[in-house]
């Protein structure tokens, strides 16, 4: 069967609308909000480590009360004046949006915060599982759409980004990446599904870096659909490439100032990304609407080879500290003492000889349906573009998981598109050749598909990490992982504080205060002042804390990197204070009655 008869059979064949799809997964996030609302919305009183989401909070609070927009100074964070993120506007508007619309329908900022953290979470659940439908149904027809639904439902909710109160950027990032997987997998997609992905890909890139290899897999799917030659796939890289050039010049001018349009910046949105973006966006859609360069296979060639030389000539030529690592600036103890304590930044191999459950747990599936697609087992007669999509897609993430572990949060969701059509293909063989064989095979599939099994089994049969104990509900407690522990030191007068870089966020979501440490690669000052003050000796901690007009110091003994920070640094202030009595130029407040977050006042210099 020829690509253009499966694409006539399907259009003859009536099935579900878009609209079906969008309705299943409205009502699956629905269904998801009220299982956290019968929790109580734990979530939102215990953030379980995850700094990035309050301080997304803490930064559209800056925004709602008068913040610039430009404006991306974190005032409270760092020494003083504070420091530049590296976040994107694009993400703090709709937040603050929804927050205002609560405030406005109930006359309290604080529900409409609330309303917002659990609403924007979902609304995403629903858009990344729309497109995780619409994927599958593409790739295996009607009958991958039910395993869709419940494998996906179930990954999305396994990687916990789209909890109540996760606002962070990384779920935008991965709605954004499902939805050019459907767009350029969905059949017949044209120039308004290349359009569709393109527009997608050009707001990824300028919400955040992190997602820069799935854009390119966008483009170099949208190039390869070119290069294929035929009408469907001139169109699809002409919307593509228009979308992309048009989007990232708007993104640009909508959220970077123009007094910073000049100065590259490696790490956020800047000149660098949009004029590579700009470039190859509005070179390939020129190509493939200039019917001289699509001609014959060769000129498609040639054009695809001269876009890429100029869009790589450009980086090496103005940008090239961008084609460096990414952390290869990073001051040298911020590498040793903060990165590599970070388990969403190890790696592959870092993660099988510290952690093999977890190892289990995050690449199971992905590299299942690596091995599926890439076996063509997968791979219908007339599909087999959409599993092209589909696997390159999946083996970008897979490689990105493998250098750093955060990866997973893509591939896995990735994933449930391909494994949604092979569990369709044995629920329809199983249906149409009824026998135990073939009823057990489909079950096995099943059941190899939920990453939740593979978790399940790798806690059972495999060590657990060391760490293992902080993922306790018991060990969360004492962590400061809960908003409540920060309930004493959010009344005490507004003042700056000394902590570790976990609690930083927290500090600006929960209290008024100004903290000098936070988990943030641009505040390097602050991150090494606080380094220093813990790990060198009394002195140097009181010179730091005079310096930095520190009114509080706040320790968490529960804390993985209060305990990291006392066994690199033995003989340390922060080791020494917690074995011994305060010095005398601090003053221990009583905790009332228990908590977590243990508080020193500053004593005035005498």
């Amino acid at each position: 069967m020829t690509i253009a008869e499966a694409a006539a059979s399907r259009t003859a064949t009536p099935t579900p609308t878009w609209r079906t799809d969008l309705a299943v997964a409205v009502a699956a996030a629905l269904a998801v909000v009220l299982f956290h609302a019968v929790s109580g919305f734990a979530t939102l009183a215990d953030f379980r480590g995850d700094n990035d989401n309050l301080m997304r909070l803490a930064e559209v609070r800056d925004l709602i009360g008068g913040q610039g927009w430009f404006d991306l100074h974190q005032y409270r964070m760092g020494p003083a004046g504070g420091f530049v993120m590296h976040w994107s506007r694009l993400v703090d508007a709709p937040i603050a949006a929804l927050i205002l619309l609560g405030e406005a329908l109930t006359g309290s900022r604080a529900a409409g915060e609330t309303a917002a953290l659990v609403a924007w979470p979902a609304m995403l659940f629903a858009a990344a599982l729309f497109s995780i439908l619409r994927g599958a149904r593409s790739l295996g027809g009607g009958e991958a759409v039910l395993p869709a639904l419940v494998i996906g439902g179930a990954a999305l909710h396994f990687i916990s980004i789209f909890a109540p109160g996760a606002i962070d950027h990384h779920n935008v990032q991965l709605a954004l990446t499902l939805g050019m997987i459907a767009a350029l997998a969905g059949p017949a997609p044209g120039w308004r599904g290349g359009a569709a992905a393109g527009a997608c890909a050009a707001i990824m890139l300028a919400v955040g870096m992190e997602t820069a290899p799935y854009v390119a897999a966008g483009g170099l799917a949208a190039a390869a659909l070119f290069l294929a030659g035929g009408a469907e796939g001139r169109r699809v890289a002409a919307g593509f490439g228009a979308a992309f050039a048009a989007l990232a010049a708007l993104a640009f001018a909508a959220t970077v100032d123009p007094a910073a349009w000049g100065p590259p910046a490696c790490d956020a949105y800047s000149v660098a990304q949009f004029a590579v973006a700009a470039l190859c966006g509005a070179g390939l859609a020129a190509a493939a609407g200039a019917a001289g360069l699509s001609a014959t296979p060769a000129r498609r060639l040639v054009a695809l080879g001269l876009i890429g030389a100029a869009a790589g000539g450009l980086a090496v030529a103005f940008f090239p500290q961008c084609l460096a690592d990414p952390y290869a600036g990073l001051d040298p103890r911020l590498k040793t003492y903060w990165l590599s304590a970070i388990t969403e930044a190890q790696s592959l191999k870092a993660v099988l000889s510290t952690a093999p459950a977890m190892a289990v747990s995050y690449y199971a599936t992905p590299v299942l349906a690596a091995l599926l697609l890439g076996a063509g087992m997968l791979t219908p007669a007339g599909r087999r573009r959409e599993a092209a999509v589909v696997l390159g897609f999946l083996a970008v993430a897979v490689a990105v998981s493998a250098w750093q572990v955060r990866g997973a949060m893509f591939s896995i969701p990735i994933a449930t598109i391909a494994l949604s059509a092979w569990i369709g293909r044995r629920r329809k063989l199983a249906a149409a050749a009824p026998s135990p064989r073939n009823t057990l095979t489909m079950a096995a599939a099943w059941l190899v598909s939920i990453n939740v099994a593979w978790t399940a089994a790798a806690e059972q049969l495999l060590p657990l990490e060391t760490a293992s104990a902080m993922a306790t509900p018991a060990g969360r407690a004492k962590a400061c992982h809960r908003a409540a522990d920060y309930d004493r030191l959010a009344a005490l007068p507004a003042g700056g504080v000394l902590a570790v870089s976990n609690l930083g966020a927290p500090i600006l979501r929960y209290t008024p205060h100004r903290v000098l440490a936070g988990p943030y690669h641009r505040n390097v000052d602050g991150n090494l002042l606080a380094i220093r003050a813990f790990m060198e000796g009394e002195a140097s901690a009181l010179a730091i804390v005079r310096e930095q007009g520190i009114a509080y110091v706040a320790l968490c003994p529960g804390n993985d990197e209060t305990k990291t920070f006392a066994a690199w640094a033995p003989d340390g202030f922060l080791a020494e204070l917690g074995r011994s009595t305060a010095p005398g130029w601090l003053e221990p407040l009583a905790d009332g009655g228990g908590g977590a977050l243990t508080i020193y006042r500053v004593l005035p210099a005498r």
